[in-house]
């Protein structure tokens, strides 16, 4: 399988919150298909998903700049998605910049943006992509992960008094 050389994901940095479902993951990259490779013809992503980008069917900026923009995005919950489709996993605390996985994208749920790693790392990518409402989804993604830390510190604040 393109790009995969174990089952399981090994990832760093980040901490893996959750793995998807096989459904679950294949529903995940056609809702990434359904913005970065809608519009994909002769883009060949059925190996690739990254050919999206390297054929200029969605812009992009790659390599160095890709990176610099990948590393400014807000740290909340991601996605990390292999190129089979398959297999997909939450990962949180960080954004992951390696993975044994040679071929993956990364996004956030509400695919405000994405993160193309490629087997031609230097080469042919990485690829940073963003959403067309990219600003209105960021912010949205933001104010949720702030609501979901004051969430947990209210119920660890909770905890220690008693109340629960």
């Amino acid at each position: 399988m393109n790009g995969r050389r174990s089952h399981e994901l090994e990832v760093e940095p980040g901490r893996i919150v959750r793995r998807f479902t096989e459904d679950e993951s294949l529903q995940l990259a056609e809702r990434w298909i359904g913005v970065y490779a809608r519009d994909a013809l002769g883009a060949n992503i059925k190996a690739y998903l990254w050919h999206t980008f390297s054929s200029g069917s969605y812009p992009s900026v790659c390599k160095s700049e890709a990176h610099d923009r990948y590393l400014r995005q807000a740290v909340t919950e991601v996605v990390a998605l292999s190129n089979d489709r398959r297999s997909a996993w939450l990962i949180a605390d960080a954004l992951p910049i390696r993975c044994n996985f040679t071929d993956f994208c990364v996004f956030p749920l509400n695919l405000a943006w994405t993160m193309a790693f490629t087997h031609e790392d230097g080469w042919l990518g990485p690829y940073f992509a963003t959403h067309p409402d990219y600003r209105a989804l960021v912010a949205q993604d933001i104010e949720q992960h702030r609501a979901r830390q004051r969430k947990a510190r209210e119920l660890e604040r909770a905890r220690r008094e008693g109340w629960v």
